[in-house]
């Protein structure tokens, strides 16, 4: 069986299913901190370029404004990020203790959970509207000009963190998704046309307003330059290229995830494995997370229809189960040219009085063991157990190219190891060969596959003569005749009789080689 792949929540990074819950939160944690610095340092980049070349005027570019620039704000910046990491991971670890502690998630916890991921996007979003509020009264100080555009460049930047927030947190949580999923209670995930709105905010939305606002400010400023303008598009320009680039990045990352479970899954069917593993984890709360089940109920149909198919095979025998597979069950049959044989042990009921039942019932399955192997290995069908008796049969409903010779093999390897493995139970072996009628037989509402004719009768006489002695199978004439020669050798004429019920003679076949007591 094919090893899962530690991609069940589509990424590597994400670890697999099987993983522990203290190690897959202490995972969820690092990720979600370095997520959150990643976005918040992409809004300070993003907010760096707008203030000092993307809105040229009014500048910061100022050495009144030095103790500002290179003082109070990378302060700010950082005591934000610390406050933003610690105060969202313990948000975060209220939110998830019931991951942490791996219980089955209730309604209530799952409220928990949205209320925490709410209130961490709200943390980043009001972090960066205390830095509006506090460098724009320091900047407005200096020059009241400057509050404006402080305050412009602060929530364009704010926007795009908490986008980028989104995006990421929805990726990174999916073994919490897929928790909550899996107890069948509901995850209010992104929409497919929501994440693609969002991956547009981030990467064109928030940018094009950048140009429109650069381009409107020199407009309306007489003094701006056009070189100055031309740079500050090209920098808008670049961000918008850049920040593009990590929204459709992470657009693409939200999407494919589930998308490559499924190819992989997939893959795994046409191989032949539908196995439990094959199962994906569904943790996409959106269209995907639907594609996700689908698969899985395809999964779980196709190893449903295996397992009848296999459980039919088992009742009635793998050729009739297949033909039946392909439509082939009308009532009624064809004559064809077969050979059978027949099994009966002796002793039955003197076996069933010194013996409890389910010693009976053990010893008969080991028996009927050794005839089903030697049967099917040698191309035949197990056509019936009857009571201790066995009826196999070779040509039908399989056309194999030596019924005769495949019969006889068949019943020698069956003697042969019921005396090495069964010591137990002897049984009287007989084959025999001829035309026969196969088919359903029955009713259309209930129906069987057998064969009728004189070879089943013939089968059953002469293993009623094979008990005189067990160690070896009796044949008639007619399948030692019709067996290929590597076969036929290996077999000896010893008597000729009038099996009881028939009037023509019937010449009686052993093998040369008899085992030994």
């Amino acid at each position: 069986m094919t090893p899962r792949l530690s991609r069940d929540y589509g990424s590597i990074l994400l670890g697999s299913a099987s993983e522990g819950a203290r190690r897959q939160r202490i995972r969820i944690q690092v990720l979600l901190t370095g997520a959150l610095v990643i976005a918040n340092t992409v809004g300070i980049l993003v907010a760096v370029a707008l203030g000092a070349v993307g809105i040229p005027d009014p500048s910061f570019l100022r050495r009144d404004l030095a103790l500002i620039n290179f003082v109070a704000v990378p302060v700010y910046a950082g005591v934000a990020v610390l406050i933003g990491v610690v105060v969202g991971t313990i948000i975060m670890i209220r939110g998830l203790r019931w991951s942490i502690h791996d219980q089955v998630p209730t309604r209530a916890d799952v409220r928990g959970t949205r209320r925490a991921l709410r209130r961490l996007l709200i943390l980043q979003f009001t972090l960066w509207m205390g830095a509006a509020a506090l460098l724009g009264l320091l900047y407005g100080l200096a020059d009241p000009d400057l509050i404006g555009k402080v305050v412009l460049v602060i929530v364009m930047s704010a926007l795009v963190v908490v986008a980028i927030s989104n995006l990421l947190t929805e990726i990174l949580l999916r073994p919490v998704s897929a928790k909550i999923l899996q107890a069948g209670l509901g995850w209010p995930g992104a929409s497919m046309r929501w994440r693609a709105v969002m991956g547009w905010l981030i990467g064109t939305g928030i940018p094009l307003l950048g140009i429109f606002l650069a381009v409107l400010f020199g407009f309306l400023d007489r003094e701006t330059s056009r070189t100055h303008l031309f740079v500050s598009v090209t920098v808008l320009t670049s961000v918008a290229a850049i920040v593009g680039l990590l929204s459709v990045i992470l657009f693409a990352w939200s999407v494919t995830g589930p998308i490559q479970n499924v190819r992989r899954g997939m893959s795994r069917v046409r191989g032949g494995d539908i196995g439990p593993d094959t199962s994906l984890v569904v943790y996409d709360a959106s269209e995907l997370g639907e594609l996700q089940l689908g698969f899985n109920n395809m999964v779980a149909g196709l190893r449903e229809e295996e397992r009848l198919r296999d459980l039919f095979s088992r009742h009635v025998g793998r050729d009739v189960a297949a033909a039946a597979m392909l439509g082939e069950t009308e009532l009624g049959g064809a004559e064809r040219v077969v050979a059978v044989v027949f099994v009966d042990v002796i002793g039955s009921t003197e076996l069933a009085m010194t013996r409890t039942p389910t010693e009976v019932v053990d010893l008969l399955n080991q028996f009927f063991a050794v005839i089903v192997e030697a049967t099917e290995r040698n191309d035949g069908l197990v056509n019936k157990f009857e009571g201790d008796a066995v009826l196999s049969i070779f040509g039908a409903p399989q056309v194999i190219d030596d019924p005769g010779g495949a019969a006889l093999h068949a019943a020698r390897e069956v003697a042969d190891r019921l005396h090495r493995e069964v010591p137990d139970l002897r049984a009287g072996i007989g084959v025999s060969y001829g035309t026969v009628v196969a088919g359903n037989v029955g009713a259309i509402q209930r129906f069987e596959y057998t064969v009728i004719g004189d070879p089943v009768n013939e089968s059953a006489r002469l293993s009623e003569i094979a008990k005189r002695d067990p160690r070896v199978p009796w044949a008639s004439g007619r399948v030692v005749a019709a067996a290929g020669a590597a076969e036929r050798t290996r077999w000896k004429a010893i008597d000729t009789v009038v099996l009881r019920g028939r009037s023509a003679p019937t010449e009686l076949f052993v093998p040369r080689r008899v085992p030994n007591d």
